[in-house]
């Protein structure tokens, strides 16, 4: 063992990368066989990576994964810890499997999540012409203004758990006042700022929601964001939340295009359509797509179909993984961002959880394409955030388990067969 890491014959290098051939010749570059991480081993050099945890005995190294990177080899000690834990081996069941989760976010083998917070971005969509919701496109300005005024239930979960929350104009057909360009309002535990891009994104099925300028503009703007609300709040995990009436449409399109799903299994109810109507807004989602069908980049994707408030949270999770930050995903919405976010970089995924299986008929089939498991299953489809709130206390105990909890041999408690 050199510093933590399984060696052969004192060479300095991982023995299961030699053994499977994955060092290149006369390099000392790695891949990870489990999660497909490059990395240099750097056993030999000083502050190496793997000086950050104990040695580990060669029987403790999942023979499957054939990797000791720093997400792998964090993962082994974190397993470790936790069937140390003073209790029996799977009875905390998911709550352990989310620690462990935070835990690999964090790049810690003690996470914390004392400080999180919520963002909810809005914007309109131009798809509205087309008759795709139940609800008139003005619901979008009217429910930010609720936001704003504490009286919508991301509002009211926010308070009753202390969380900060920042609603952002990210494309609201609808002037706000003088109060939305001066850099935020705050109102009790709210803040309301302005990264517009315009009163909303153009008609998706006879053009561009967006140009690609526009779409880039809107990723560096949320990415902003969650620059500006660390600097504020110091967060350590970030609830996702959005408001957009048409935005369950644009999130179909984004979702069938970049996961290769059909209309028929992601475009639902949205804002309650009946049936015929959800008819009707699947033959838009499938128009669409043949429109775009020379789309296929995950920017020109988002610049086709996306909407102003999807790519800026696209953005904003963006940061929040080059921040290690939690990403707490909320809904249907939410997770098109993260699947635009994913296209872009993939290890954005390492950093997200998902609070909930909403009750909208497409998330389900996203959440799977993904191979992601959701925390809650509440029936819920309101949006704005509202499971990411309402998920947050319980990851908060879930962090703190791993890092507070008694080994049996800290606690001089026997284990099991002794």
């Amino acid at each position: 063992m050199v510093d933590g890491i399984l060696t052969e014959g004192g060479a300095g290098r991982p023995a299961d990368h030699a053994q499977t051939g994955r060092r290149a010749a006369g390099s000392r570059a790695l891949r990870c066989a489990r999660c497909g991480e490059a990395f240099g081993c750097g056993a030999r050099d000083a502050g190496c990576w793997c000086q950050d945890y104990p040695p580990l005995p060669a029987e403790a190294i999942d023979a499957g994964s054939d990797c000791l990177c720093p997400s792998c080899l964090l993962g082994v000690h974190v397993d470790r810890a936790l069937s140390a834990k003073t209790m029996p081996l799977g009875a905390l069941g998911q709550v352990a499997d989310l620690a462990r989760r935070i835990a690999l976010a964090q790049h810690t083998l003690e996470p914390r999540l004392d400080r999180a917070a919520m963002l909810v971005f809005a914007a309109d969509h131009g798809i509205t012409a087309e008759a795709v919701s139940a609800y008139p496109r003005e619901v979008t300005w009217q429910m930010v203004e609720n936001f704003r005024r504490g009286g919508a239930a991301i509002n009211v979960f926010c308070r009753a758990q202390g969380l900060p929350l920042w609603v952002v104009d990210a494309g609201v057909d609808h002037d706000f006042g003088p109060a939305a360009l001066d850099g935020g309002q705050q109102a009790g535990q709210t803040r309301f700022l302005s990264t517009s891009m315009g009163p909303g994104t153009g008609n998706f099925l006879h053009g561009h929601a967006m140009a690609l300028e526009e779409a880039t503009e809107a990723l560096a703007r949320g990415a902003g964001v969650v620059r500006d609300l660390l600097q504020a709040t110091h967060a350590q995990a970030i609830g996702f939340g959005e408001m957009g009436i048409g935005n369950t449409t644009s999130a179909s399109a984004l979702c069938c295009r970049l996961l290769g799903l059909s209309p028929l299994e992601l475009v639902g109810a949205g804002t309650g359509l009946d049936e015929a109507g959800i008819v009707h807004k699947r033959a838009v989602v499938e128009r669409a797509l043949l429109r775009h069908a020379d789309a296929h980049t995950p920017l020109a994707v988002l610049a086709a179909l996306g909407g102003f408030e999807i790519a800026q949270m696209a953005g904003a999770m963006l940061e929040s993984a080059r921040q290690q930050l939690l990403i707490v995903v909320d809904g249907f919405i939410s997770t098109a961002a993260l699947v635009v976010a994913r296209a872009m970089m993939p290890e954005v995924m390492r950093q997200a959880i998902f609070a909930h299986c909403s009750g909208e008929r497409g998330h389900r089939h996203v959440l799977e394409a993904l191979g992601a498991e959701p925390v809650l299953q509440l029936g819920m489809r309101l949006g704005e955030g509202s499971a990411a709130a309402l998920v947050m206390p319980l990851l908060r105990s879930a962090a703190a388990m791993l890092s507070e909890m008694a080994s049996f041999e800290s606690a001089a408690v026997s284990r099991a067969g002794r």
